[in-house]
């Protein structure tokens, strides 16, 4: 990115055009150019040291705040009547405008019959209940009343003239004032302190083109194509000139930076001509990879004359290495190869050759790319957090020593096979993706294992889910057991359709690089006692409608629970998400969770929403947010640093207090998280914008500001419902990781950039969303774009039918093996930890208060013991039970029907309740025929301890 930064000393200050439209006064920031204009005006102003305020000391008639002759942008166009006051009667705070006394006038000029007016205020004394009284408006709230907490004033401008608001009970804080013409639906772009950026023939920040930037004194920042405009610099008069083909904007006084954005479109092609042979059309590197695509040689577009060759050089390879030919596919008009698991390196190199029928190269088909630039994901976060390796890539991007690599296609998701380690001298055959996954879960096998997901994956096309509720289930034996596990997509088109992932038990997992499309419940559940996971480079899209009025677009997108800790979401791109990520239940801790240059592209809520845990968010782009940014709750602690929110009328709220507690509703009605704030940056804030600070109401706040990212939040600064304090863990040497932030006002440009949020070149899905805050229906354009898509892959070239590999080249590792159940499932009759019977049907068992299968049985509470006797059930003896009391609660969950039998102490009656409804059995065990999909809760009906639950399919008919 080429980049130039002008700073300017701040001397004049633009005036503000009439109010025939909306606009807004921010009083919760004071500019540098207001605040030198103060300092140097000693006859009408003085500081006061101990408030951090300027005090107005001479009286004010129907008069604008001035210093030094000009007018203060803080609130220019206001009028203010005030008597002469040797401590102000008129105060000035980079947190709040305060109105000493009782009789002050603060004046709203010109306004037109029918606009809104909007007044964030507060008593300037907590014990004592004041309010702000009005003229010329009607349909009023809040206005002529006392309180001594915060109010929130509305009314109708009656008639075409003044508005005036005045103190009668003493003295009141002004936050905020907002006016708005209610039949213009534009006006929820504009923003800033005043409504500045109204003035100017800026444009909206778009990644596709080059862009200068000018960042305003007031934080406000306008966008110019570069292509459009000519820009001029006046330093001694504090000037900045945008010339367009038809306009010319002086922007004086107010730029504290001028930087400029390159289109985040492309980044540096490699070198490579084209005078003979294949036709190359591109060459670049991305994180921890490189492709090429190329013309098909001989224009062979339906791929039936000539396969490829493709080599790699640079990096970990000397000389030019063949790659995988699983990796080299050919599209609608194009071939690709994209190569992963790459060192960072500047000059690498890939070379392209075409073979012929018989398998021969054509060596007058050569070509080649050099010079091409690879780099290193960021690992600055949580997971990686004195721990290396997570997945089965080490840190620099290389496979790790011994990795297996399978190549996921639709044809080859049911029928990779490989052995893996069962018990302690056992290997079983597994086939099929989850059930090599699933056989990783007897915790003997610890080699790490990298998928390759190429093209679409549908559930139809996978062996079968380990999961009915989530899809694809990665759990390890017991908590935080290590599968080092990495599944990734190949190039941009890579996606998961019709499932997503639900994660228990397990550490050292990785997903990257690929699409999530209209999955079952949960985009990624990482659900119960994880560690050290790593979700980066993933586009996550509408999910399946659920049951709750809340889940039209699915639930949760990634959510983050059950004393998970170590997690990191990165680089993720939420494609208006309605939940985007929940971060926490009930967790006990530490829990300790990052999110980093995500883009919440429209999404509406939860980003994160947050119980319990310690979170940072950093350089996040909340991109025309429906409901609210970050939500703290449950005594979380959660560090917002430098994140970039667009449109967004509510960036952050804890639970119960400050903009939570004010309006027509909270997102929570638990008790209180603390948000220490940093950098951040709020631009085209909507007329519904709140955002309130600790150095605005101490007792009722979002966010407590810092002035560093090092200041600590002191611990006299508590929630207001709960009492709790901020826990500090980011200043914590021991407990933080190093990083390095990117200012906020860059973030946009990183985010939606080469190396932005979501797949290599952000996918092969095009959609602009459009609408902000308060728009948060399901787009039904977008849901139909999803609905249909399809990838425009039409050959793999390797000709591995396994899909199995070594990583560098295309040795086929078929291992077809027998053992496996319609559904998938391996059967293996010498291990007791078996979930099948000799029918086939599936048998769930308990142990550590938990059960074997928690999709299909979840233990919410229940404890086990191994001494209450033993169960037989076909042919197998089970020795630890769940003990059936009054504190335990089982789900059970089914998508299909099933004859459900339940097994009890060889000894025991059975005897449980189902929904309430009460079952006792001649014998030990008890069935119920055809119990119907659905989720039903298991409950004590008498002393009892149930061993097992078996459950026999009994048709194929499954709910959505």
């Amino acid at each position: 990115m080429k980049k130039s930064i002008l700073t300017l000393a701040a001397a004049l200050v633009l005036p503000i055009a009439a109010m025939a439209e909306s606009q807004s006064w921010d009083f919760t920031s004071l500019s540098s150019a207001d605040e030198e204009l103060l300092a140097a005006d000693e006859t009408n102003w003085s500081y006061d040291s101990d408030n951090t305020r300027y005090n107005h000391l001479t009286a004010l008639s129907d008069e604008a705040l001035t210093a030094g002759g000009t007018e203060l942008a803080y609130a220019y166009g206001l009028r203010f009547t005030a008597s002469a006051n040797s401590n102000g009667n008129i105060r000035v705070a980079a947190k709040r405008l305060a109105m000493n006394g009782t009789s002050q006038v603060l004046t709203i000029p010109d306004l037109v019959a029918g606009y809104t007016v909007t007044v964030s205020c507060a008593s300037s004394n907590s014990s004592s209940a004041r309010g702000l009284y009005q003229t010329n408006l009607s349909s009023t709230s809040g206005f002529d009343t006392a309180a001594t907490g915060t109010l929130t004033c509305t009314g109708t401008v009656t008639a075409d003239g003044d508005v005036t608001l005045t103190t009668s009970d003493g003295g009141m804080y002004i936050y905020s004032i907002k006016v708005t013409d209610p039949d213009d639906t534009s006006s929820s772009g504009s923003s800033g302190s005043s409504n500045i950026t109204s003035n100017y023939n800026s444009v909206n920040y778009n990644a596709s083109y080059n862009q200068v930037k000018i960042v305003l004194t007031t934080g406000d920042i306008l966008y110019y194509n570069t292509d459009e405009v000519s820009i001029a610099f006046d330093d001694d008069n504090s000037t900045v000139t945008v010339t367009g083909s038809s306009f010319t904007d002086e922007i004086v006084g107010l730029v504290s930076k001028v930087s400029f954005n390159k289109s985040g479109s492309s980044d540096a092609e490699g070198e490579f001509s084209n005078a003979d042979g294949i036709q190359i059309i591109t060459a670049k590197g991305w994180f921890e990879s490189l492709y090429a695509t190329w013309e098909p040689y001989n224009s062979d577009t339906d791929f039936a004359t000539y396969s490829y060759n493709v080599y790699v050089k640079g990096g970990q390879y000397t000389d030019y290495t063949q790659i995988d030919e699983m990796l080299v596919r050919g599209y609608d008009g194009y071939c690709r190869a994209d190569m992963v698991g790459l060192k960072a390196g500047d000059e690498y190199a890939i070379k392209i050759v075409a073979v012929d029928s018989d398998g021969n190269e054509i060596e007058s088909s050569a070509n080649e790319a050099t010079g091409i630039t690879v780099v290193n994901y960021s690992r600055e976060d949580f997971s990686h957090l004195n721990y290396s390796g997570i997945g089965a890539y080490n840190d620099d991007g290389t496979l790790k020593s011994g990795a297996k690599v399978f190549y996921v296609t639709a044809e080859t998701a049911a029928t990779i096979s490989t052995e893996v380690q069962t018990g302690s001298s056992k290997y079983t055959t597994a086939t099929g993706l989850q059930a090599i996954i699933y056989n990783y879960q007897k915790g003997y096998d610890s080699t790490p294992i990298a998928f390759r997901i190429i093209g679409t994956i549908t559930d139809d096309d996978v062996d079968y889910l380990g999961s009915s509720s989530e899809g694809l289930q990665i759990k390890g034996k017991s908590a935080y057991n290590e599968i080092p596990i990495t599944i990734e997509g190949i190039g941009e088109d890579a996606t998961i359709y019709g499932f997503g992932f639900l994660i228990r038990n397990a550490a050292c997992v990785e997903l990257r690089n690929f699409a999530i499309m209209n999955f079952m419940d949960d985009g990624v559940s990482i659900d119960t006692k994880n560690s050290r996971i790593w979700l980066h480079n993933l586009d996550i899209f509408y999910g399946q409608v659920g049951g709750d009025s809340d889940q039209a677009k699915g639930d949760g997108s990634i959510d983050i629970k059950g004393n998970s800790q170590y997690i990191t979401v990165y680089n993720c791109r939420f494609w208006d998400s309605g939940k985007s990520s929940l971060c926490g239940l009930s967790e006990s801790g530490p829990n300790y969770i990052t999110y980093h240059h995500n883009w919440y592209d429209h999404s509406d809520s939860r980003h994160p929403r947050v119980r319990t845990m310690s979170v940072h968010i950093y350089n996040n782009y909340f991109d025309g947010i429906g409901k609210y940014g970050v939500g703290a709750a449950e005594a979380s602690s959660i560090f917002v640093d430098r994140n970039y929110f667009r449109a967004t009328g509510r960036p952050m709220m804890s639970s119960l207090q400050g903009t939570d507690a004010t309006g027509d509703g909270t997102f929570s009605g638990e008790d209180g998280g603390l948000i220490k704030a940093y950098g951040n940056i709020f631009a085209e804030k909507p007329s519904a914008y709140s955002y309130i600070t600790y150095a605005d109401n101490s007792t009722s706040f979002d966010a407590y500001e810092v002035d560093s990212p090092t200041d600590q939040v002191p611990s006299t600064v508590v929630t207001k419902s709960g009492g709790t304090c901020y826990d500090n863990f980011d200043t914590d040497s021991s407990l933080m990781y190093e990083y390095t932030a990117d200012d906020a006002d860059n973030v946009p440009a990183v985010v939606t950039g080469w190396y932005g949020a979501g797949r290599m070149n952000h996918g092969d899905f095009s959609y602009n969303i459009d609408g902000d805050y308060g728009e948060y229906g399901v787009i039904s354009d977008l849901k139909d774009a999803i609905k249909s898509y399809t990838s425009s892959l039409v050959k793999i070239f390797g000709t591995d039918s396994t899909g199995t590999s070594d990583g560098t080249t295309n040795d086929s590792d078929s291992n077809n093996g027998t053992g496996s159940t319609d559904d998938g499932t391996i059967t293996d009759d010498d291990d007791s930890d078996d979930n099948t019977t000799s029918d086939g049907s599936t048998i769930v068992t308990f142990s550590d208060g938990e059960s074997s299968n928690a999709s299909l049985v979840y233990v919410a509470t229940g404890n086990c013991s191994t001494s209450k006797g033993t169960a037989t059930y076909d042919g197998k003896t089970y020795s630890t039970c769940l003990k059936m009391e009054s504190s335990t609660s089982v789900t059970i969950t089914t998508s299909t029907v099933y004859d459900v039998t339940l097994v009890f102490g060889d000894s025991e009656t059975a005897s449980f309740k189902l929904d309430g409804t009460k079952y006792t059995g001649d014998g030990s065990t008890y069935t119920i025929s055809s119990l119907a999909a659905g989720s039903y809760a298991l409950t004590k009906n008498a002393s009892v301890n149930l061993f097992a639950i078996v459950f026999t399919a009994v048709d194929s008919t499954t709910t959505e």
